[in-house]
């Protein structure tokens, strides 16, 4: 690790949320106070025993967290080259990373005085994670979730009413992730006075990049040590999937200033990245501009508007990335990839035969990206990729794509 902080990948944002070129807090005039005291209230709870000793104790008592450092001793065996390592985040309660950053924010809510979360989901463990908790606590939850998700997800819409909350479908645009954020952003700025805004990603104005990527920071942590219990050392390689990509700066932050480990960050390739956009690769094949409160690459035309992505994947199915990651993209500190669909559920299936371990769609990415690279790696080598999220959201979708209808299987 670095001692020299001025010479540190860890030390941003800066004091205006800004990763270089990117973040910011680009809002209405409405939003500027409580993203005001949402900051104030981040920056006291970061140095408050007491926010960390509750989190700590969910965390393990309610989470299930540490998660489990597992060697993928099949698929190592399969590919014929470097030792292929799973972080198991979809063994978390809820079936995916999201509920380490949920748990943080509304614990924030709560000291803040909100009686009403609202939150945005594409894949819907953002969704299920955020209503899980408003249970537990006892708050009101509205979740919006853009119309095409909600008939490819029906699983996790069908979780997040159990749970009590209120699901809201988004009909503008594409109905996606995107969409459902745009109405997320508008009823916080009509509901500001009871209303916390529980963003699932490390996007959106500052604080919020940097503030779920501290929450998710406890993945990268825990590899670490278990890798160093495992193996005497630390990982050669780190991999993961982004969307907006929280999973990923969570596995990421923790290692950034180790130079000789490796950064992967595995876009939605979609069809292929082309001309027609088919895909959801920000960083392979987008632009810098400015959305949801923050500047960041973008897919975008040539006027500046947003355009409509492309993946198989909700989660990953979103037009922009989060500012942190296009930071390191520009630096050079981490390396950006794109992996396609049909790649992708190769991925899945190849997990499901040798492993035993039905994986979501998104961590299908990064690991369809390992597939490519461990067999030309020496045995030695060793890779360490984010099992983010659990399949059983996307067995529909991915039965359809294989050409399956599920009453074949009754």
């Amino acid at each position: 690790m670095a001692n020299d902080l001025f010479n540190s990948f860890m030390t941003g944002p800066d004091e205006n949320g800004r990763f270089g070129d990117f973040g910011g807090r680009f809002v209405s005039e409405t939003l500027m106070p409580l993203i005001l005291e949402l900051e104030a209230q981040y920056e006291k709870a970061k140095t408050d025993d007491s926010f960390w000793a509750e989190m700590n104790d969910l965390w393990t008592h309610y989470v299930g967290r540490p998660s489990p450092l597992y060697f993928a001793e099949r698929l190592t065996d399969h590919l014929g080259g470097a030792k292929v390592y799973m972080k198991r985040d979809e063994l978390n309660h809820t079936g995916a990373h999201k509920i380490n950053n949920v748990l943080g924010q509304i614990i924030l809510a709560r000291r803040m005085g909100k009686s009403r979360i609202i939150a945005e989901t594409g894949a819907g463990q953002h969704g299920v994670a955020t209503a899980t908790v408003c249970a537990k606590f006892g708050l009101k939850c509205v979740v919006y979730m853009g119309a095409h998700d909600v008939e490819r997800q029906a699983p996790n819409v069908f979780r997040m009413r159990l749970l009590g909350a209120e699901v809201v479908p988004v009909t503008s645009g594409r109905g996606t992730l995107k969409d459902a954020m745009n109405d997320a952003l508008r009823d916080w700025v009509t509901n500001v006075r009871d209303t916390f805004y529980c963003i699932g990603t490390v996007a959106g104005p500052h604080p919020y990049p940097a503030m779920v990527r501290d929450f998710q920071a406890i993945i990268g942590k825990e590899v670490r040590d278990q890798m160093t219990a495992a193996e005497g050392r630390l990982p050669d390689t780190v991999i993961a999937a982004i969307g907006g990509g929280s999973n990923a700066m969570g596995l990421f932050f923790p290692f950034l200033d180790d130079k000789e480990v490796g950064i992967i960050g595995v876009e939605a390739g979609g069809k292929g990245v082309n001309a027609k956009m088919e895909h959801c690769a920000s960083l392979t094949g987008g632009r810098p501009g400015v959305l949801h409160g923050n500047r960041t690459y973008l897919l975008q035309d040539d006027d500046g508007q947003i355009l409509e992505g492309f993946s198989i994947s909700a989660g990953l199915d979103y037009p922009g990335i989060g500012p942190e990651h296009a930071w390191l993209h520009e630096i050079g500190r981490a390396k950006y990839v794109s992996i396609t669909d049909v790649e992708a559920l190769e991925a899945f299936q190849l997990s499901c035969e040798l492993e035993g371990i039905i994986p979501a769609l998104e961590p299908s990415h990064a690991l369809a990206h390992v597939m490519k690279i461990a067999p030309d790696l020496p045995k030695d080598h060793i890779i360490c990729m984010n099992m983010c999220g659990r399949g059983d959201k996307d067995i529909f979708t991915v039965a359809k794509a294989l050409g399956f209808e599920m009453g074949e299987f009754a």
